[in-house]
């Protein structure tokens, strides 16, 4: 995996007033995270779009999370005030730089048979505590919205289903509940205890929250926390029974609705890594290798 080239250059410093030495904590492909005694200055990913829109995304996102940590989730990270008053997020170049207090903690082991289900209950916590939020209508859509009404064309013919297609209309014009969701509910956005407890300390990464149907982060989480790629009907109703009994939002968490949304989550991340790559974003063999893997799995991945 090759990570982004992100400076904590002077001005990034000055506008988020953090002196002294800085690390680089590990990740980001196309952003950069930088702690500096207490705090983390983060550097978004590089963007064309017109300050006012790039703020404004960023700044929703920001209310997402503000709201979650305001409504009863304590894991729910929020942003730092920047100095002056000037709000949680600027622009400096044409990268979105924010301030975000250090956790301590470390990511949730894979392979430690607590952490799906510790996922799974603060999903639903989270969802909860976001179910009566009002932040408004985010200003740009996140990658996993295009296609969740069914009507998205795909390039590469190994992505068309016409079958998902109908199915995600059906889906999207249902009612159900629909509230702010994290969006980018995975391993890397979460932290563990350093004591080995397996307790979830921190959601972190506000980036991709949108406004929409609970059932699709389930199942994206479903995909992640159940093996990756594989799908597991026993460990799928554990991680459903665990998120309802602590107190998530979902109500349509059957199986055909929740492959059809990991699939519209495999199709979706593979259609982001073309058009990464054509952005000039670099990619090793690693990350070839898993993006022809996720392609496997929207194929073979049937309801």
């Amino acid at each position: 995996m090759v990570f982004a080239e992100a400076t904590l250059t002077a001005d990034i410093r000055r506008v988020c007033g953090a002196y002294g030495p800085a690390e680089r904590l590990y990740g980001g492909e196309e952003s950069a995270a930088w702690r500096v005694a207490d705090k983390v200055v983060r550097i978004g990913a590089s963007t064309t779009d017109p300050a006012e829109l790039a703020i404004g995304a960023a700044s929703w996102c920001h209310r997402v999370a503000t709201a979650a940590r305001d409504q009863g989730c304590a894991e729910a990270v929020t942003p730092l005030q920047l100095p002056g008053g000037t709000g949680t997020v600027t622009l400096v170049g044409n990268r979105v730089v924010s301030l975000w207090p250090y956790i301590d903690g470390v990511w949730p082991a894979a392979a430690d048979v607590t952490t799906a289900p510790a996922a799974a209950r603060l999903l639903g916590r989270l969802h909860r505590a976001l179910a009566g939020a009002s932040v408004g209508a985010r200003p740009k859509p996140c990658f996993l919205e295009p296609g969740l009404d069914g009507r998205a064309s795909y390039a590469d013919p190994l992505l068309h289903d016409p079958r998902l297609d109908a199915w995600l209309a059906e889906f999207s014009a249902e009612a159900g509940p629909r509230h702010p969701l994290h969006g980018d509910y995975y391993r890397g956005n979460l932290l563990a205890a350093r004591d080995g407890s397996g307790r979830l300390i921190a959601v972190l990464d506000w980036d991709e929250a949108f406004v929409g149907r609970p059932e699709i982060e389930v199942a994206s989480a479903v995909l992640e926390f159940s093996g990756e790629f594989r799908f597991d009907p026993v460990r799928l109703r554990s991680f459903t029974e665990n998120y309802i009994a602590a107190g998530g939002t979902a109500e349509r968490l059957d199986e055909e609705t929740l492959v059809q949304l990991m699939r519209h989550r495999l199709r979706r991340e593979s259609v982001y890594f073309v058009q990464a790559s054509a952005r000039g974003l670099a990619q090793d063999e690693e990350d070839l290798d898993y993006h022809r893997r996720r392609l496997a799995a929207f194929g073979q991945l049937r309801p």
